[in-house]
């Protein structure tokens, strides 16, 4: 829908555009200027560029070889491949093509909801498992299960009981297949070649092995299973999710399929209750552990590691303290290793605690100190040292295997005072300074070899997209993991600068031409838990075409946005309405007196998420400074967002509703006097196209004007080419209009 604009008299165009500088009216009679389109095209179909490049190296346990998954350059298919440390050598060890033959990819509604919590477009081969020995591959493809000889090159289909398959993987002795089947957990025995059931008992309403809603989008816990060491004991979550409101969104084009529902909490509303049992590999009487659930509702995380005790974090709903603890299995007794404690709300790191191999201590990160440190501990929680303190930047990142050096004693990690990018590390476990193992401004990671003497260093530059290196430890390169990718035509032209405390980053036009003020567009996010201001040239691409049609567009990170310290992130602490635009406004104001061609009086935003709500913010409260705005399914009410989330930041609805009513989109919907242009998915199922409903609702009843463009069918991700083209064309077209 379009809503009319209201067309101004004379003299209130007048004040509006007093002591501003106001863009031309337009003159209906001239053709509108034309939107180069062809880089959208070339950039939508290959993802960003991205498609064609290696993805997801791992080390085959002898160190000999590396398996990835790769696409064509226009395709979203992954294949699995193989790269020959020995003869520098890519072999393709299997295709969707080869498992299909001809069909077509079939997703069940709860693994298209898991990859959307995965954040994965791609099709294919989404991840892939190897096998304790090396020998063996997992694959996973419309929702079967297969298993690949990496010697004999030759795969075969596990007979699997029909139904809905989530998360499979090999079980530590390699000999089983575990994954979890309608609501339960299964293992496939590969010596026997037959399935035997697990856990019974499971339903929709009360599931085993299965993470929840909140774990896979806000804790980044994906899995609900775990085996022991040995592989005869399996550590399983049990969720009671019948007190949880359950959430239909139907899609409005497609009225003849019943809606998928899901179990949605709200804040203040009820969660799921988890616990977690103990049983047999082969089934049985469950043993389970013991906690104060009413104190520490939440189930964290969960580690089962080689010579180490079974390990559960918990955590309080208010998110300001939680507990590591040791299980025993047998008894189901904790002994409680540390606890963590913070005024505003404590960071999950799902790495944590990576146990030593021999079991003598673990790794722990806290923020107790003011910033992330890296610490040793011994095995009964006590602090042995800090390894990286943190002032040095520590970055916590999770699905890093081999990290641990047992035999040199050593720790990998990254790490970066200046945020924009991240550079790789080690460290003695003994302690001392730790060892650059990279160079060159950019963001820079890395896989490790099993006996620790390769690498496969992945680096992304302002003017370079991700490449992978094969090197040895000292530095040598033995090679790189072959890409078949599309480079992009162009270069961004990106300057990252420093004003106040803030990071910047400022595109400007191909053709600048220093003695003309241009229309500013703020690219934001704002929120916690992302940056928009990284030395990676993906996400300056978009920003560079966006330049080159008249605009300069900047990113500034905020208060709020990570990487930076405790007192920096928890500033927004009980609000989001304030700050986070504040930081913008008083950033952008302090780049335009630097940089005179940025025309302040011709500002535009947006963003997506929680940029699209930053977006919507901005031109409700700050009219004075923003002049139109475009919104991408941006979260209206934060009541209506989930718990894990929302609470960790605004506090329980109950306790704090001052803070909900002013981080509300609804409470400033009456202020709207500038062009707004909201955009979201009508399958959208983290931030649900309720949000956009009840703000236009709330606008129309106000008689506001503003723009409604629905995104038939998409959810929260939108890759389709063509949708994401017309999408641009039609940003760019409403900015032209109204900057």
């Amino acid at each position: 829908m379009r809503i009319i604009p209201v067309i101004l008299s004379a003299c209130l165009a007048g004040i509006l555009c007093a002591g501003i500088s106001c863009a031309a009216p337009i003159d209906s009679s001239q053709p509108v200027a034309t939107v180069d389109t062809k880089f959208l095209t070339d950039f939508a179909v290959t993802r960003g560029f991205t498609l064609g490049r290696p993805t997801k190296p791992r080390f085959t346990p002898d160190s000999k070889s590396i398996l990835f998954l790769r696409s064509e350059p226009r395709s979203v298919l992954l294949r699995l491949y193989e790269f020959d440390l020995a003869t520098k050598t890519t072999r393709v060890l299997l295709t969707p093509e080869q498992i299909l033959k001809g069909a077509d990819e079939k997703l069940s509604p709860e693994e298209a909801a898991r990859r959307e919590r995965m954040r994965i477009s791609t099709r294919g081969f989404s991840s892939f498992e190897i096998s304790p020995d090396g020998s063996q591959v997992l694959v996973s493809l419309s929702g079967k299960l297969y298993v690949l000889s990496r010697k004999e090159g030759t795969f075969r289909q596990l007979a699997t009981s029909a139904g809905t398959l989530l998360d499979p993987k090999f079980t530590p002795d390699g000999r089983s297949i575990a994954y979890v089947l309608d609501s339960d957990l299964y293992r496939f025995d590969l010596v026997s070649f037959k399935e035997q059931r697990v856990t019974t008992g499971g339903t929709e309403d009360i599931s085993h092995a299965q993470a929840e809603f909140v774990a896979q989008e806000e804790m980044g816990r994906l899995s609900g299973y775990w085996w022991s060491p040995d592989a005869k004991q399996v550590a399983y979550q049990q969720t009671d999710a019948r007190d949880v409101e359950t959430w239909a969104p139907a899609d409005p084009a497609k009225p003849e399929q019943l809606p998928y529902s899901q179990r949605y909490p709200r804040p203040g509303k009820h969660n799921v209750k988890v616990r977690l049992g103990v049983t047999s590999a082969t089934g049985g009487e469950t043993n389970w552990i013991s906690w104060d659930h009413e104190r520490y509702p939440y189930l964290a995380t969960v580690k089962w590691e080689k010579s180490s005790p079974l390990t559960l974090l918990v955590q309080d709903r208010k998110q300001k303290e939680m507990v590591l603890l040791t299980a025993d299995p047998e008894t189901g007794k904790t002994r409680e290793l540390l606890r963590e404690t913070d005024s505003a709300w404590l960071n999950l790191d799902q790495d944590m605690p990576s146990w030593l191999p021999d079991g003598s201590g673990f790794l722990w990160t806290s923020e107790r100190e003011g910033a992330r440190q890296l610490e040793l501990r011994d095995k009964s929680g006590s602090l042995v040292r800090v390894l990286v303190p943190g002032s040095f930047g520590y970055i916590p990142e999770s699905d890093i295997p081999n990290r641990i050096d047992a035999t040199g004693k050593q720790v990998y990690f990254r790490a970066s005072t200046d945020p924009t990018q991240s550079q790789l590390y080690r460290i003695a476990l003994s302690g001392g300074e730790p060892e650059a193992l990279s160079t060159g401004f950019g963001l820079h990671s890395a896989v490790y070899s099993f006996d620790h003497t390769l690498a496969v260093e992945g680096m992304i530059t302002p003017k370079a997209l991700n490449r992978w290196a094969v090197r040895k430890m000292e530095g040598t390169v033995l090679g790189e993991l072959p890409s078949v990718s599309e480079e992009p035509p162009f270069i961004p032209n990106t300057e990252f600068v420093q004003v106040g405390d803030y990071y910047c980053s400022i595109v400007r036009p191909t053709n600048f031409d220093p003695k003309q003020r241009y229309p500013v567009i703020d690219y934001v996010y704002g929120g916690p838990g992302a940056q928009q201001v990284t030395a990676s040239m993906g996400s300056q691409l978009r920003a560079q075409w966006w330049a080159d049609q008249g605009f300069i567009v900047v990113a500034i990170d905020g208060r709020g946005t990570p990487r930076r310290n405790r007192a920096w992130e928890r500033a927004i602490k009980n609000s989001f309405g304030t700050i986070p635009l504040q930081d913008q406004v008083d950033a952008l104001t302090a780049l335009g007196k630097r940089y005179p061609e940025l025309d302040l009086g011709r500002v535009g935003i947006t963003g997506w998420s929680f940029g699209g709500y930053m977006s919507a913010l901005a031109v409700l409260r700050r009219p004075d400074f923003f002049k139109a705005a475009v919104a991408g399914a941006p979260v209206v009410d934060w009541l209506d967002y989930d718990t894990h989330y929302t609470e960790r930041y605004l506090g329980l609805p109950e306790e704090n509703p001052l803070g909900y009513k002013e981080s509300s989109l609804l409470t400033y919907a009456d202020n709207l006097q500038r062009p707004l242009l909201l955009v979201h998915g009508t399958s959208d199922d983290n931030v649900f196209f309720l949000h956009t409903l009840k703000l236009t609702d709330q606008l129309f009843r106000a008689g506001k004007n503003y723009e409604l463009l629905t995104l038939s069918g998409f959810t929260h991700m939108v890759y389709d080419p063509q949708i994401r083209e017309r999408l641009e064309e039609r940003l760019v077209r409403f900015f032209r209009e109204n900057l």
